[in-house]
């Protein structure tokens, strides 16, 4: 197969089909020498933009890598370690319920451990009212055979801390 079937008839004037003139060097030096002072006017006045807003606005000192100082975001965050954080809170709360202390020193309120003021109420006793009905009785607790009140028993429920009130079996052991 030959090639010369792909070709261009010869034209008038041009009997060989190529072209015998070679690109115009004027014309492509005139383009780049265009092309290199629009790029040299660009980079003249991006300096010119980043001094004029580095004067406008100054970003400050720059940071030190050396500071160790941490800002917090603003509330509410994120525990980091939730199962220390609820270790330590009931740790607290079981710090003051077996401790003495003051909840109100300006009106004189203390606070004292729940077995001594277990033990208070035995010793004083309840400030008693007069029974209104059988009715009244009966919406605060369950009634044992002589129609006493017993108190709540704890079921087994558990806070985030433990028992919210000790099952009747531990308490034996004291």
């Amino acid at each position: 197969m030959s090639r010369e079937g792909n070709l261009r008839p010869p034209q008038a004037g041009h009997p060989e089909g190529y072209e015998h003139n070679d690109a115009d060097v004027r014309s492509l030096l005139q383009y780049g020498l265009a092309l290199f002072v629009v790029l040299v006017l660009v980079l003249i006045s991006m300096r010119w933009v980043f001094f004029y807003f580095a004067h406008v606005q100054e970003l400050g000192p720059p940071a030190s890598p050396f500071e160790n100082a941490r800002v917090l975001p603003p509330q509410p965050r994120l525990q980091v370690q939730p199962g220390v954080d609820l270790h330590t809170y009931c740790q607290g709360q079981l710090q003051q319920l077996d401790s003495y202390g003051w909840v109100d020193p300006n009106n004189e309120v203390v606070r004292i451990p729940v077995d001594r003021a277990m033990d208070l109420i035995l010793e004083r006793g309840l400030p008693a009212r007069p029974a209104v009905g059988a009715a009244s009785r009966r919406a605060w607790g369950s009634t044992d055979n002589a129609g006493m009140i017993s108190a709540p028993q704890a079921n087994g429920l558990k806070g985030p801390c433990g028992y919210l009130v000790k099952p009747s079996g531990q308490d034996e052991g004291k």
